[in-house]
């Protein structure tokens, strides 16, 4: 199984909005082959802009494919301008086993 963690710092007074963008596109992708799991969340101690998304998937090629999706690239594309600056690629695990795998 492919794990992707993200990070996506959102400028000021935009979180709301790009939170809500993120959410729309979980509901996208939630019936994409391979779709396990994706998830928007913000730090409870933290009161800066940021947003994490936490996607598992079967494989790397089942996440790459969901960008297919239609809808996916607008969602993208409505995102992009409320960023403080572009993503860096997020962190990828392979998932080894535990609880809910």
């Amino acid at each position: 199984m492919y794990l992707l963690q993200g990070k996506l710092s959102a400028k000021s007074g935009q979180k709301k909005q790009l939170s809500t963008i993120l959410i729309e596109a979980s509901h996208l992708v939630s019936t994409a082959e391979g779709c396990k799991l994706y998830l928007v969340s913000q730090d409870l101690n933290d009161t800066s802009d940021d947003l994490y998304v936490t996607e598992i998937w079967n494989t790397k090629e089942d996440h790459d494919n969901s960008l297919k999706i239609q809808g996916v690239k607008e969602l993208i594309s409505l995102a992009i301008p409320l960023l403080e600056e572009m993503p860096q690629k997020g962190q990828e695990f392979q998932i080894l086993g535990g609880y809910g795998v």
